[in-house]
């Protein structure tokens, strides 16, 4: 399903580097290992945790994909609600006006935005090729009757490999794309949150 979710498929980018160079080997995907899941007890939990409005998008280089929106929505949802930071999580408007948006981008490695948080990139081998897909995940906090805002952001990149690539340095390997981007989710929104309630205007 994440042919729709990503920018272009991985499987498909991979592929086509293996047609180009006529490399028949597996396809394998990795996750990068520089941002572990926070767990939710290491998020600063309010003593009295308020309702949170959520506003989920999920974006491919800066561009609304709504159908990728929809596949996400509900387990981006359940990991905020799940927290145990707000009192409760919904669509629409909470008494005291407090929101929460979580933007995350897929993006090239080689756009600019993304390579202030990385180094990566694409490389080509004899023995085989590596190719990487950055996310960018945004999160914009306000609480009730703030003047501005907490923004947050976190990176991860999943990496692909075809041949004899050896697998990227510090990567851990994962079965299927689909469990890449359940990993890279998870990663980047507990990340997001962590440093949302450890914010010193989160309230």
């Amino acid at each position: 399903m994440y042919a729709i979710v990503r920018r272009a498929s991985l499987a498909r980018a991979l592929c086509a580097v293996a047609l180009a160079m006529g490399l028949t080997g597996c396809v394998s995907v990795y996750v990068d290992n520089k941002l572990p899941e926070v767990p939710a007890t290491q998020f600063a939990k309010p003593a009295q945790p308020q309702p949170v409005q959520l506003f989920f998008e999920f974006q491919t280089k800066g561009v609304q994909n709504q159908q990728a929106t929809a596949l996400l929505k509900d387990r981006i949802t359940e990991q905020v609600r799940s927290s145990g930071v707000f009192a409760s999580v919904s669509d629409g408007p909470v008494t005291g006006g407090a929101s929460l948006s979580i933007v995350l981008d897929n993006v090239p490695t080689s756009d600019d935005a993304f390579r202030k948080g990385f180094v990566t990139g694409l490389t080509f081998g004899l023995a085989g090729s590596q190719v990487g897909d950055g996310y960018i995940c945004t999160a914009t906090y306000r609480a009730p009757g703030a003047a501005e805002p907490i923004v947050k952001k976190a990176r991860n990149v999943l990496w692909g490999t075809v041949g004899a690539a050896s697998p990227p340095p510090g990567a851990v390997k994962a079965a299927s794309i689909d469990a890449a981007m359940t990993v890279i989710s998870r990663q980047v929104v507990s990340n997001v949150l962590n440093d949302v309630t450890h914010d010193p205007a989160f309230r």
